[in-house]
C-alpha cells in the first residue's frame, strides 16, 4: 500500500514539475469584445493560426484586456490597447506586438519575435525574475520606420528583456 501510494505521490510531483518547467512559449492575445482590429484578427488569421509553424511554436491563448492581471505571467509593463499579442515563454513576456495592422505585417512580425526563443534544446525551464533595470520601452513610429524602412506600419514591437526595439 505504502509503496503504491509513494509511487503515486512521485508520479504526480514529476506531472507538476514537467508542467512547470516545461511550459513553454504561446502567443497571448489580449482582447476586448467592442475591439474592431480583435474582430479583423479573427477573421483574417485565427482560423488558419494553429496550422501555421508559428501556431505551433507559440499556441495562441487569449486573455480579455480586463483579465490581465490573471494572465498567470510576468508582463513586462501593463497591457493598453486591443489587441495585443504577447510571447511568452515559460510564463516570462519576451516581447509584444500592439495592434493588428494586417496579415501582410502580423506573421513578419511575429516571426521577429519568435527568433529570439532560444532553441528547444536549450531551454532550461522558467527564467528567474528579470533585474529592475531590465525593462521594456516602447519604439516610436520614427524608430520602427528607421528599422524597417520597407514596413510603413506605425505600430510597435518590443523586446522585453532587454527594453530594444525590435
Amino acid at each position: 500500500m505504502i509503496p503504491r501510494l509513494a509511487l503515486g505521490a512521485l508520479t504526480l510531483l514529476a506531472a507538476l514539475f514537467t508542467s512547470v518547467v516545461a511550459q513553454g512559449a504561446e502567443l497571448l492575445m489580449f482582447d476586448d469584445p467592442g475591439c474592431v482590429w480583435c474582430r479583423r484578427w479573427n477573421a483574417e488569421i485565427a482560423p488558419s493560426y494553429p496550422k501555421t509553424r508559428e501556431g505551433q511554436q507559440a499556441p495562441l491563448r487569449r486573455v480579455p484586456i480586463r483579465d490581465q492581471a490573471r494572465a498567470g505571467v510576468a508582463l513586462a509593463r501593463p497591457i493598453n490597447m486591443t489587441p495585443t499579442f504577447v510571447l511568452v515563454e515559460d510564463g516570462q513576456e519576451v516581447g509584444r506586438i500592439d495592434g493588428y495592422a494586417g496579415k501582410n505585417f502580423f506573421y513578419p512580425m511575429l516571426a521577429e519575435l519568435l527568433r529570439r526563443l532560444p532553441p528547444p534544446n536549450q531551454r532550461l525551464g522558467p527564467l528567474l525574475p528579470r533585474s529592475a533595470s531590465c525593462v521594456a520601452v516602447t519604439c516610436d513610429p520614427d524608430h520602427f520606420a528607421n528599422h524597417r524602412a520597407h514596413t510603413p506600419w506605425q505600430g510597435k514591437v518590443v523586446h522585453a528583456s532587454h527594453g530594444e526595439c525590435i
